[in-house]
């Protein structure tokens, strides 16, 4: 509901399948924030015997250039979320989104891909800016396709350094530095190397970062005993089962940013090791 575009997944399908879920009997509680409104021990102090996580990884990633904390610049969390929840493009809206006229996307991912396609949307000039070539871009080829269909520019081995503001405040520009592909790194990729003395600018009203996310770190603090790794993602077993006991977790807060459908299968392995577990403590 919060990020994927209508044109990549209606809402009304998803409406269908919450109303499935409600018909099955399962309660939904909104605004209701883990760790804040209730922990979760205090939940499992209720009566609640097993806890899945399946919260995401939501917290965007920046670069921290120069110049990034311009007006204009968005995460593609809050550009996709204003747009796809907030319905924030709408002339009548109490928190109205830009529309862009030149906007540069930065990543080349599907949320990358999300983003830029949906500032085509509003009528933007969209450039792709990746620092790799099309070989490695991490995108489903599908989404590649689509963007190019729709009129996307892809500026491929360049990566940004820098975002130029006017006296208001606003984006004017953004520089780059063309890159050349060395040896892979630890990704099996090769990596990037800039070409000194190749900078070069971009005219643009709006930038948006899609270089990836993290988990929300919220649980974690305030959840005693949950192991996770370096980049804040939970650590469960093949069953789903986190470091504590009877707390389950699945999703891009296990994997990272990943997709529905990962997350889908996460849900459903874990839901069937929890239910056997409760059976066979009844």
């Amino acid at each position: 509901m919060y990020g994927i575009p209508e044109f990549r997944l209606p809402k009304e399908i998803v409406q269908k399948e919450i109303g499935h879920l409600k018909e099955m009997g399962v309660k939904i509680v909104t605004n209701f924030v883990v760790g804040r409104s209730d922990s979760i021990d205090s939940i499992m102090e209720q009566g609640y015997e097993a806890v899945f996580i399946g919260s995401g990884a939501g917290l965007p990633n920046f670069m921290g250039l120069p110049g990034e904390n311009c007006k204009g610049v968005y995460s593609a969390n809050e550009f996709l979320t204003r747009i796809n929840l907030m319905k924030a493009y709408r002339e009548e809206s109490d928190t109205p989104v830009q529309h862009p006229k030149r906007c540069v996307v930065v990543g080349g991912g599907n949320v990358a891909m999300d983003a830029a396609r949906c500032a085509r949307r509003l009528g933007a000039e969209v450039h792709i800016v990746y620092r790799r070539s099309m070989e490695e871009l991490p995108a489903r080829k599908e989404e590649v396709e689509h963007a190019q269909e729709e009129g996307i520019v892809f500026d491929l081995l360049c990566n940004p350094v820098k975002v130029i503001g006017n006296e208001e405040g606003w984006c004017t520009q953004i520089e780059c530095i063309r890159m050349e592909l060395g040896e892979p790194d630890a990704s099996g990729r090769r990596r990037p190397v800039p070409i000194e003395g190749s900078n070069f600018t971009i005219d643009i009203d709006c930038m948006i970062m899609a270089i990836g996310t993290s988990p929300n770190p919220l649980i974690r603090h305030t959840t005693e005993g949950l192991e996770v790794n370096r980049k804040g993602c939970f650590i469960c077993d093949e069953e789903g089962m986190t470091s504590r006991e009877n707390i389950y977790a699945g999703g891009d807060a296990v994997s990272g940013a990943a997709t529905v459908i990962n997350a889908m299968g996460a849900g459903k392995k874990a839901a069937a090791a929890i239910d056997a577990k409760m059976k066979n403590r009844s």
